[in-house]
C-alpha cells in the first residue's frame, strides 16, 4: 500500500468522528469570530476565488464562503468531504468539492490557497507549496498551524504538565482526538511529521517560490479557546497559532 493509500484510509475512518472533537473545529460564539475575523483579515478582498487544501471537514471552506469568496475545497479524503458537503448544504452555501491529493491541485488561476495543519502530514512540503504556488501564481499563500511536537520544547513541557492535570481530574489519559494513534510509519515519512515551527513553515515557503514569507500571530484565536477550558488546565493555555503568509 503506498503512502498516500495509507494516509486516505486513517482519514476515511477519522471522518467518522472527527466533528465530535472540540478543538477540530470551533466550539462557541466566540472561536467562530475568531477564526473569522483572522480569515478575513488575511485573505484577498471578497469575493476572491480560494483553494482550500486539506479541507477536511470543512473548517476554513465554509467560512471563507460565508465571507463572500468562491471556494474550491480539496483533500484525500472523501469520508472528510462528505461532511464538508452535508455541513455546505445545510447553510446554503456554494463550496466546490474535489477529492485528490494536496500535490496535485485543480487548475487555477486562483487569487489565495488555504490551509490548516496539513503540510505536516505531506511527503515533500515543498514540492506540495511548489504546486500550489503554480496554480495562484499571482495570489497570496496562507498556513494557518500551530507550534507542537518535538520541535518547541517549551510547548512540550506545557503539554506533559497539562497531560498530568487531566490524568489527575478525569482519572485517565488525555483523550487522542482521534480514532488511533496516527502511525508511526507514517510520521517517519514526513519531513514535518514530528512537529511545525513558523521557521520551517516559512523556509518552506519560500524554497517553493512563495515570495516575502511573514508570520502573523493568531492571538485572538488562542484567547477564544482557552476560554473554554476548564480550570486548573486553562493557566497552561494553549498551543501558540500563527499563520504564515507569503505572496501578493
Amino acid at each position: 500500500m503506498s503512502i498516500a493509500d495509507e494516509v486516505r484510509r486513517y482519514w476515511d475512518v477519522d471522518s467518522v468522528g472527527y466533528d465530535d472533537v472540540p478543538h477540530h473545529h470551533p466550539t462557541s460564539a466566540g472561536e467562530v469570530a475568531a477564526w473569522t475575523a483572522a480569515l478575513a483579515d488575511l485573505l484577498p478582498p471578497s469575493p476572491s476565488r480560494v483553494l482550500d487544501c486539506g479541507a477536511g471537514t470543512g473548517f476554513l471552506s465554509l467560512m471563507a464562503a460565508r465571507l463572500g469568496h468562491r471556494v474550491t475545497a480539496l483533500d484525500l479524503s472523501a469520508g472528510m468531504l462528505e461532511r464538508l458537503r452535508t455541513k455546505a448544504t445545510a447553510v446554503g452555501l456554494d463550496i466546490e468539492v474535489i477529492e485528490g491529493p494536496a500535490e496535485q491541485p485543480p487548475a487555477g488561476p486562483f487569487d489565495a490557497v488555504i490551509e490548516r495543519h496539513l503540510l505536516w502530514t505531506l511527503p515533500d512540503p515543498v514540492a506540495t507549496l511548489r504546486a500550489w504556488r503554480g496554480v495562484a501564481p499571482t495570489g497570496r499563500l496562507v498556513l494557518f498551524e500551530g507550534s507542537w511536537g518535538a520541535t518547541d520544547p517549551l510547548e512540550r513541557l506545557r503539554r506533559r504538565a497539562q497531560d498530568r492535570i487531566i490524568r489527575v481530574v478525569s482519572k485517565g489519559p488525555r483523550p487522542s482526538g482521534h480514532h488511533a494513534e496516527y502511525p508511526d510509519s507514517l510520521r517517519e515519512a514526513m519531513p514535518l511529521g514530528s512537529g511545525t515551527t513558523p521557521e520551517a513553515l516559512a523556509a518552506a515557503a519560500s524554497d517553493a517560490g512563495w515570495a516575502v514569507p511573514r508570520m502573523r500571530r493568531l492571538r485572538d484565536v488562542e484567547w477564544a479557546m482557552s476560554l473554554g477550558l476548564p480550570l486548573p488546565e486553562r493557566l497552561l493555555g494553549v498551543a501558540p497559532r500563527f499563520a504564515i503568509i507569503a505572496g501578493s
